[in-house]
């Protein structure tokens, strides 16, 4: 079974979880394993499109809180190792889609990206050189549809 890990801010635009929803939604279509965090904001989002079209959605958490997680979630892994868990989440999936941007996405991005896991950029993180170009180090996606091709595409 291939998993793709979703990651986001628990602080998300309207926008963002439209997209997060949708993702979810077309990775739960495709029998694709929905990864997230389990909280709020993009990891919410995706948990509900991906639950909501059937789909097999597991949350890693930082914390060992139960009443902190999102609904839509199959599954939850308590970790209680703070923001360790990122390196759980991006060793677990195939490919990660990043939706939007935070600290902690971009940690995300650099953990699966270090450990060679292809990440897709829905409006997320671009990463620049010194001299302000771009860096190969995330495939870049127009909307949910195209971002759930390419992740699946580059998970493969």
């Amino acid at each position: 079974m291939r998993q793709v890990a979703v990651c986001g801010p628990r602080e998300c635009s309207d926008v963002e979880a439209q997209w997060a929803r949708m993702v979810g939604q077309l990775l739960a279509e495709a029998g694709v394993t929905v990864l997230c965090g389990g909280g709020g904001g993009v990891m919410a989002a995706v948990a509900e499109g991906a639950s909501g079209a059937g789909g097999l959605v597991i949350g890693v958490r930082p914390d060992t809180e139960r009443g902190a997680v999102c609904a839509g979630l199959s599954a939850v892994l308590f970790t209680g190792m703070g923001e360790a868990r990122n390196a759980i989440l991006v060793a677990s999936a195939d490919a990660v889609i990043i939706i939007g941007g935070s600290w902690g996405t971009l940690s995300e991005l650099a953990l699966a990206r270090h450990r060679g896991v292809p990440v897709v950029s829905l409006g997320g993180w671009q990463l620049l050189d010194a001299d302000g170009n771009p860096l190969d180090a995330t495939i870049s996606a127009n909307d949910p549809a195209d971002a759930v091709a390419r992740a699946l595409g580059a998970g493969s």
